[in-house]
C-alpha cells in the first residue's frame, strides 16, 4: 500500500512544502490515515491498513527529530571545538617565540662578548679599520735617489739613521774581534812560557811533573786559557754517549779529548778525572779548569763569572750554559 504525502497546511514557501514533504507532521499524519480509509472503502482489510500507515508515518516522524536533534547537538559542539582549536594556536605561538628568542640570545650574546672583551679582537679590528682608513685615503711620496738618510732630533725626541746603526754594528764587530785575537795571543804566549818552565824544571824527573802541577795550582797560571780556547772550537758539537771525538762527546770524553791536545792524558772517566787532577778553590778557578760535580755524575769546563763549557746530555750539544749546581768542586791540570 502507498501512503500519500500531502502539502503541509497553509500553503508556505517551496522549500517549506519540500521539508514538510520529507518529515511529516501530526496534522500531514492525520490527513494521511483519512486518505487511505477513503481510498479503499470496500476492500478487505482496510481498518488494518490504517494502522499501518500510521506506523510508517509516526517512524518518520522519529527519524526527523532524531535528525533536528543531532543537528542541534553538532552546532552546540563546533563553538567549543573553534574554542579549543583558538587556544591550541595561541600555546603553539607562545612556544614558537619563546624558542625563538632563546636561540637568538645563544647565537647573538656571545659573538657580542667576544667583540667586547676580547681585546685581541678589538685591536685587530681596529688596525684592520686604521689599515682600510690608510688604503683608502692613502698618498704617495717620491723620494729623490740623491737623498740621504741623516739622524734626526728634537727637543723630546731623537731618530738614528739605518746606516748609523749599520755603522756601530759593524765598529761593535771589529772590536770583539780584536778582543779575541789579543785573548788568543795571550793564552799562546801563555802557553809557551809554561811549557819552557815545565820542561826547565827538570826534564825525566817524575817528581817535576808533580812540582810544576802545585805551583800552577797555586799560581792560577794563564795556561788554563789556551785550553778553554781549543774547547770553545767544539761549541755544538752534538751529545754522544762513550763519545770522545769531533763526531760526538759525553762529558769526560770532551775533557780527555782537548787536554790531550796539551799533553795530558787522561782517563775516559769523570771519578778519575777527579782524581788525577789538583782541587782548586772557587775563587782560583779560571776558565779552562775542569769542574766536578760532587757525586760524580758530571763535569765540564769552567767558563767563568759561574758559567760552564760541556757536553750536557742526550739530544743537547757542546754549549756555554750557566753552572745549576753548587754541589761542585774544581780541578786544575798542569799544562
Amino acid at each position: 500500500m502507498t501512503t500519500p504525502v500531502l502539502p503541509p497546511e497553509g500553503g508556505g514557501s517551496a522549500a517549506q512544502r519540500a521539508d514538510s514533504a520529507e518529515f511529516p507532521t501530526r496534522s500531514s499524519l492525520r490527513r494521511a490515515e483519512a486518505a487511505a480509509a477513503a481510498a479503499s472503502p470496500g476492500r478487505r482489510g482496510s481498518s488494518s491498513s490504517v494502522p499501518a500507515a500510521r506506523r510508517v508515518l509516526r517512524s518518520e516522524l522519529v527519524a526527523r527529530r532524531a535528525a533536528e536533534h543531532h543537528a542541534s547537538t553538532t552546532a552546540a559542539a563546533v563553538p567549543a571545538t573553534r574554542s579549543r582549536l583558538s587556544v591550541r594556536r595561541s600555546v603553539v605561538s607562545v612556544t614558537v617565540m619563546t624558542v625563538t628568542a632563546g636561540l637568538f640570545g645563544t647565537v647573538a650574546l656571545p659573538a657580542f662578548a667576544l667583540d667586547q672583551d676580547d681585546p685581541a679582537t678589538s685591536e685587530a679590528a681596529a688596525a684592520a679599520a686604521v689599515t682600510d682608513a690608510r688604503v683608502a685615503g692613502g698618498q704617495t711620496l717620491a723620494v729623490d735617489a740623491t737623498a740621504v738618510e741623516a739622524d734626526a732630533t728634537r727637543a723630546d725626541w731623537s731618530a738614528t739613521s739605518q746606516a748609523t746603526l749599520d755603522a756601530a754594528a759593524a765598529a761593535s764587530a771589529q772590536a770583539l774581534a780584536a778582543q779575541q785575537a789579543e785573548q788568543a795571543s795571550a793564552a799562546a804566549a801563555a802557553s809557551s812560557s809554561a811549557s819552557s818552565s815545565a820542561s826547565s824544571a827538570g826534564a825525566g824527573s817524575g817528581s817535576s811533573r808533580s812540582m810544576a802541577t802545585e805551583a800552577i795550582a797555586s799560581s792560577g797560571s794563564t795556561g788554563q786559557a789556551a785550553v778553554y780556547q781549543a774547547a770553545l772550537q767544539y761549541v755544538g758539537t752534538p751529545y754522544v754517549f762513550g763519545g770522545a771525538t769531533p763526531a760526538g762527546f759525553d762529558c769526560s770524553g770532551f775533557i780527555m779529548y782537548v787536554y790531550a791536545k796539551f799533553g795530558v792524558s787522561l782517563p775516559h772517566s769523570v771519578g778519575s778525572q777527579a782524581a788525577l787532577g789538583t782541587t782548586i778553590s772557587a775563587s782560583e778557578a779560571r776558565p779552562g779548569d775542569v769542574v766536578v760535580f760532587n757525586d760524580g755524575s758530571h763535569d765540564g769546563f769552567y767558563a767563568g763569572n759561574g758559567m760552564i763549557l760541556d757536553a750536557p746530555k742526550p739530544g743537547g750539544s757542546v754549549s756555554v750554559r750557566p753552572l745549576w749546581s753548587s754541589a761542585v768542586h774544581y780541578v786544575r791540570y798542569a799544562v
